[in-house]
């Protein structure tokens, strides 16, 4: 598969070691076309990454026919224009998270997809990564008997970033960090939550920092979520059950897993390695390889609906905090 990259940033180049591994690995795809804003920026991308081609426009790019799946790896502030303009053309999308601004976008950009027959799904590489299931299998196979509580935080410290403080550019902790920590409560105790609680620390320039939400579900269960873009955290989640608990050693991008009883001991009955990763972000490309091949248009580890619950639930955290964009 050809792929292509709209935008040449750091994550464009996570995303270029990625497909780099997959093809040292002996897997389909072809690091073929990268695109920027400035043609000796996409070149020297290229270059130093090892794509074929080289756009100095997004939409020069999406012309190639050969481009068979293009990656968004722009701000989410542009995600909705982008993915516009490549539906357009009429080229399978991976977007990066989040997914867009607002929710109202999400429903354009998705009904537009739908209406086009065009592939289209959201890269939140937890959604793909084998510890989403290895976590799942836990519980299902009552590890910890029945999971009554979960904890998760996920903190880095950027506040220097331009993406992190402007609204212009969708900035904030939520739609940067706190999108893994509604993904990962969404992925284990699913969507049924009948109340939602927060609070939150607000920068000069009407973004957030840091929040504590709080999500209860109609089964009683209740997450506990926190994220913040002034320091690192240890980005530790638990998940606590009537007789035991499991402990995530990383929200973003889980390395180990281990489950306790509740006796205290400090020493896990169970340790469980993830399989070792090139970055993590293969598996969000090798479930869009597996599922346009089947003629899909939504990979089944994030499908639309749950893309569209997400945007629904961080517009409502804004909504609650007076958190406005420019673009809402």
């Amino acid at each position: 598969m050809k792929i292509a990259i709209l935008g040449a940033g750091m994550i464009a180049r996570t995303m270029a070691k990625t497909l780099r591994g997959m093809k040292q690995r002996g897997e389909d795809v072809e690091l073929y076309a990268v695109a920027a804003r400035d043609l000796s920026r996409a070149e020297a991308f290229a270059r130093e990454e090892g794509f074929q081609q080289a756009y100095g426009s997004y939409e020069e790019m999406l012309r190639d026919d050969q481009v068979e799946l293009v990656y968004v790896a722009t701000p989410h502030s542009h995600h909705a224009e982008h993915m516009k303009l490549c539906l357009k053309y009429n080229r399978p999308i991976l977007c990066e998270k989040a997914f867009t601004g607002n929710a109202r976008q999400a429903e354009e950009v998705l009904a537009l997809a739908k209406e086009k027959g065009v592939f289209l799904t959201e890269a939140i590489w937890t959604r793909y990564q084998p510890a989403r299931k290895i976590i799942n299998d836990l519980i299902a196979e009552g590890e910890i008997g029945t999971p009554r509580v979960l904890t998760a935080n996920l903190g880095y410290s950027m506040m220097e970033k331009e993406r992190v403080f402007l609204p212009e550019l969708a900035g904030g902790a939520l739609l940067d960090l706190g999108v893994y920590t509604l993904n990962f409560a969404s992925m284990v105790f699913g969507d049924d939550v009948v109340r939602m609680e927060s609070s939150v620390g607000m920068m000069d320039t009407g973004v957030d920092h840091t929040e504590n939400i709080s999500l209860y579900y109609a089964d009683g269960k209740v997450a506990h979520l926190m994220s913040t873009a002034f320091t690192n955290t240890d980005r530790r989640c638990v998940v606590y059950g009537d007789k035991g608990r499991i402990t995530v050693d990383n929200c973003n991008n889980p390395g180990v897993i281990e489950v306790y009883d509740n006796s205290y001991s400090g020493v896990p009955v169970k340790t469980i390695h993830v399989p070792e990763q090139i970055t993590g972000y293969e598996y969000q490309v090798q479930c869009c390889m597996r599922d346009m091949a089947e003629g899909k248009l939504e990979c089944e580890e994030m499908p639309h609906s749950e893309t569209l619950h997400i945007m629904r639930v961080m517009d409502e955290l804004r909504a609650q905090w007076g958190m406005v964009y420019p673009f809402d």
